[in-house]
Parts: structure tokens; sequence; C-alpha cells
């Protein structure tokens, strides 16, 4: 049976959809009532990604169902080894995928992506480093990132 469970994050209400074959989705959303009980099946991912908000996690643990093609499927499986605080261009994703030609394909599917955090989206930019498309909104993108790799600041003292 599939369970929600709607919690508070830093970037909005995150809702996390799944059942015992995994989880098939983590969104975003600015709006939305926060779960008062939290599902046994849902239980490990609430507290991982809690866990990535406070800085105490890197890397998730989790039983991933997302629903997609086939073709999606192994660009998100890609997307799964651009290593915390890390960034990968359109196109170097594409050419890890075997076909540099298909970088809008490539594009299309990583922004279709179900899985959002964990299967590590936000961590594909433009070539030129720029900040291009996220199913989130830019700024949460920019607050991924900021938050995977935080510029120290230089002290004057």
């Amino acid at each position: 049976m599939t369970q929600i469970v709607f919690f508070k994050s830093p970037l909005g209400i995150t809702k996390i959809v799944g059942d015992v074959n995994g989880i098939s989705e983590i969104s975003v959303s600015d709006e939305g009532e926060v779960s008062v009980s939290i599902p046994k099946e849902l239980e490990p991912a609430v507290i991982q990604l809690q866990d990535y908000f406070e800085g105490k996690r890197t890397h998730f643990n989790l039983k991933l169902n997302p629903k997609g093609t086939e073709f999606q499927q192994r660009v998100w499986q890609e997307l799964l080894n651009i290593p915390f605080g890390k960034t990968l261009s359109y196109l170097e994703l594409s050419k890890k995928l075997g076909d540099v030609k298909a970088i809008r394909a490539v594009a299309a599917a990583n922004g279709k992506n179900p899985l959002w955090i964990v299967v590590p989206c936000h961590r594909v930019i433009g070539t030129d480093g720029s900040l291009t498309g996220y199913a989130g909104g830019l700024g949460r993108k920019k607050w991924l990132l900021e938050h995977e790799n935080p510029t120290n600041q230089q002290s004057l003292f």
C-alpha cells in the first residue's frame, strides 16, 4: 500500500511517497500540511533527509523505486554517481551515458527525476557553469549546491 508523508524542510514542505518496494517520489512545494505521523516504510527517508538538511549526511541509503522509462532510469542511475559537493554538466552526463548527441534527452530525463535530492539532479549544471533548469526552482537548486559546497568565510583576524 502506497504511503505518503509531508514534513517541513529548509526548502519548503517535502513530500515522500513510497511503499515496501521503496521510495517512488520525493518533491517539495511552498505549501502543504505537515503529517502528524510518519509511516514506518517512510521513516528512513524522513530521517536521512533531515540529517542531510542538518549537514550530518552526504550519502543516502534508501531503497528506491522510481517510475520511468528505461532511458530515464539509466540517466537517474548515472546521477547517483555524482559525488556530494560536485557538479557535472549536461554535456558531461551525456558523454558518461555514451551519446553526446543525446544531451536534450538527458536534460529532459533529468528534469523528470521523481526523487528530489536523493537522486541528485540538482548537481547537473550548464556547460558554462550556469544553473540551468530545476523542477524545484533555481533558488532551491542554488541553495542545495551551496549547502553541499559552502564557501568558507575568510577570517579577518
